[in-house]
């Protein structure tokens, strides 16, 4: 077992210095995973000494990116985060760290002697021996909760028991699930959407497989006087419709490996290796069984229905005689279904729509993203080690970036919203208040810069922003979100001049300013309640401690954001300044709110696709049995014109009758709706899984779309000529 963290670093030396992706392993890591590398060695315990050799693995998309593929890259030396390392290996194509790709591996190399109690950053990761289950293993380590409280410290005076009120617990869990994560109820709506749409085709080819055995009556009434079983006419009507099947299963599998990549192009990109979809041989096995269970299943009923069938004799059958209801209950009962199916999809659609028009009204706690330009910019202590001079070298980028025409302000913080950056948490206390067993809730918290919620067009509610004096003084000041001055004093106007601390040791902090509420995980989920503080403090790290915020989000609003030539006089402006220093993850705040949309619309396009499909199938469905109903009926009309009946009364006959079609499949598909929506519950913001809207609108929207279908069909029927009718009979 080992452990592991994700970062970034400054790759300098080989071209325009570089932010890259970084994991950092402790020994452990790659055995537990036990991947072997694709040239060189793993990364070994000897590498993980602090004081030893530098030693570094490179993945292989960042090997094949930056230096070609070369083998001859072992053995040599690049400078990450001003640290001179020696490449000892690259990992194979497709390996990652869990779900992490990475670009380059360094020893996470832990100097016992510097270590605290508090290391709650880290990702474990353990292999289990062979007959071990998960619940012996958290079992295993639960034992071990007291060893660990007792080999390390916090620091002089502190009480390592203390977490105990924090109810630690092991928790391990499969590998697999934490990469896929909670992915599965978005993939299962989307498979079963699909599986609704196949029983939708399935049924309208059924129905037309009915149509024309109907049409061959006389056909297969003569095959079957001439001797032939009921085995030979129900296989040659199920080889029909297995041929069907087939040549549609082929023609599938060509438009998905289109759609695929329209998939990967549109998907979420926190849909787990969204890039490695693939038709492989079990999606084409699969697509066989389908095929070959589709044509058996719909190709079975008008097998049964017609290859046992002796009746109509040779003579009295055909266009003389006017269709029975025996004859069209099949049909419009395939018919029902599908109304039913549709109706499912088509709410589940419009619950989704609605949902995506709520996220869209949320206030986000920022305005006018597509003008607000971000990039990450870190400096580590290896570069500079001074906290004050990396705040200076911070305040100089702002002056920079300020100074580009059509800048309007910048500021920085650790962190933007929507970014996906780890969040700092912590205990905070407030002034005056007592907590169950000395433990208060734990809080988000942010460092920010003067003028950075200005610039991101956060709104203060009281009080006033940072200045840089109180950065530079050190002051013991704070800002807290409107959510967190109302649960704590009432109001923000109640915070101004109140004072929050981290921990216990740490000196008490004035609050003197309340913005609102910022959405920083997405819009479905509650804004927190934030403390910020400046971004250079004492006691950063601990009592006694003096910290800088190294690794920071830089914002500047400019209606030139997001243009090729502002990107560069952006990157320009930051290399004035220090040129070593990487210029990363630049895309204005739009491109960030349209990520943290990505699941919810994803699911919306595949729900929006499946239920416009369902409703024009079923549109197409109602459309074929009123036609066929009027062909085969067209003797009937033609006597009923003759006997004086009403064009429109002929016409609302038919009509009718597609309408109690479709209002049976409504009354059916009702019930389903209802239960895909709780089903659904989770993917729901800001509507009830049983939306009175949703439920009226979608069923209305299916009985006018039937009404529409019959009467376009239903029109044949009063243009027919009663002489004609009875000449063609």
């Amino acid at each position: 077992m080992g452990v592991w963290l994700p970062g970034t670093a400054n790759v300098t030396g080989l071209a325009e210095p570089e932010e890259a992706r970084t994991a950092q392993v402790s020994d452990g890591v790659l055995e537990a995973l036990d991947v072997a590398p694709a040239a060189g060695r793993w990364l070994n315990a000897g590498d993980q000494d602090p004081r030893g050799s530098k030693a570094v693995m490179l993945n292989y998309g960042y090997w094949q990116r930056r230096f070609g593929g070369e083998g001859s890259v072992i053995g040599r030396t690049v400078m990450i985060d001003s640290v001179a390392r020696t490449i000892v290996g690259v990992m194979p194509r497709g390996f990652k760290v869990a779900n992490y790709d990475f670009d380059v591996m360094t020893p996470l190399a832990l100097d016992p002697r510097n270590q605290i109690l508090a290391g709650f950053a880290y990702h474990g990761i353990a292999r289990l021996k062979p007959g071990m289950s998960i619940a012996l293993a958290d079992a295993d380590v639960a034992r071990l909760l007291n060893v660990w409280m007792d080999s390390w410290t916090n620091g002089p005076g502190s009480d390592p028991h203390f977490y105990l009120t924090w109810k630690i617990v092991p928790l391990l869990r499969p590998l697999k699930d934490e990469v896929v994560g909670d992915v599965g109820s978005v993939l299962w709506v989307v498979m079963g959407t699909i599986g609704v749409v196949m029983l939708i085709v399935c049924s309208n080819v059924a129905n037309l497989l009915l149509v024309r055995a109907d049409a061959r009556q006389q056909e297969l009434a003569l095959r079957a006087a001439l001797g032939a079983g009921w085995g030979r006419i129900a296989r040659e009507l199920l080889i029909e419709s297995l041929l069907l099947g087939l040549i549609g299963g082929a023609i599938g599998v060509g438009v998905a490996f289109a759609g695929l990549r329209l998939l990967a192009a549109i998907g979420p990109v926190n849909l787990p290796r969204l890039s490695e979809i693939r038709l492989d041989g079990l999606s084409l096995a699969f697509t066989l069984a389908l095929s070959l269970f589709s044509g058996l299943l719909f190709g079975s009923i008008p097998a049964l229905k017609f290859a046992r069938s002796r009746v109509p004799a040779l003579s009295g059958s055909g266009r003389t005689s006017s269709a029975s209801r025996e004859r069209g209950r099949s049909r419009n009962a395939l018919v029902v279904a599908q109304v039913a199916m549709a109706l499912v999809l088509l709410v589940s659609a419009v619950l989704m729509i609605r949902t995506f028009e709520q996220l869209r009204h949320v206030e986000p706690g920022f305005f006018d993203a597509a003008h607000l330009e971000t990039m990450r910019i870190a400096i580590p202590d290896s570069m500079i080690r001074d906290p004050v001079m990396v705040t200076r070298i911070q305040e100089s980028i702002i002056d920079k970036l300020e100074a580009i025409p059509g800048v309007r302000s910048v500021g920085f913080a650790s962190a933007m919203p929507l970014e996906q950056v780890e969040p700092g948490w912590d205990d905070v206390y407030v002034e005056g208040r007592t907590y169950p067993n000395n433990e208060p809730p734990l809080r988000l918290y942010n460092y920010v810069s003067p003028g950075y919620f200005h610039t991101a067009g956060t709104k203060m509610m009281a009080g006033r922003d940072f200045t840089w004096a109180d950065v530079y003084g050190t002051r013991p000041v704070a800002m807290v979100s409107e959510g967190f001055a109302r649960e704590s004093w009432g109001s923000a106007q109640a915070a101004i001049g109140k004072r929050v601390r981290e921990y216990q040791p740490m000196p008490w902090h004035e609050v003197v300013g309340v913005v609102e509420d910022v959405h920083e995980d997405g819009m479905m989920k509650a804004a927190p309640a934030m403390v910020y503080w400046p971004t250079l403090r004492r006691d950063f790290f601990g009592p006694g401690t003096f910290g800088a915020t190294r690794a920071v989000t830089f914002a500047v609003r400019s209606d030139r954001a997001g243009t090729e030539s502002f990107v560069g006089e952006v990157q320009r402006a930051v290399w004035s300044v220090n040129a070593n220093l990487p210029v990363a993850s630049v895309r204005t705040m739009e491109e960030l709110y349209t990520q943290s949309m990505a699941r919810t619309s994803f699911t919306l396009v595949m729900l929006a696709i499946g239920g416009a499909m369902a409703l024009a199938l079923s549109i197409i469905g109602i459309y074929g049995v009123v036609s066929y109903a009027v062909a085969q009926r067209t003797r009937e009309i033609g006597i009923r014109l003759a006997l004086g009946a009403q064009r429109n009364l002929v016409r609302w006959m038919f009509v009718r009758a597609a309408l109690i079609l479709a209002a049976m499949g409504v009354g059916m598909g009702m019930a389903g709706a209802a239960a895909l929506a709780y089903v659904m519950k989770a993917l729901l913001f800001g509507v009830r899984p049983l939306d009175p809207v949703t439920f009226v609108a979608v069923p209305l929207l299916l009985a006018a779309a039937a009404a529409l279908a019959s009467y376009l069909a239903a029109r044949r029927a009063v243009s027919i000529d009663p002489a004609e009718a009875l000449r063609a009979e």
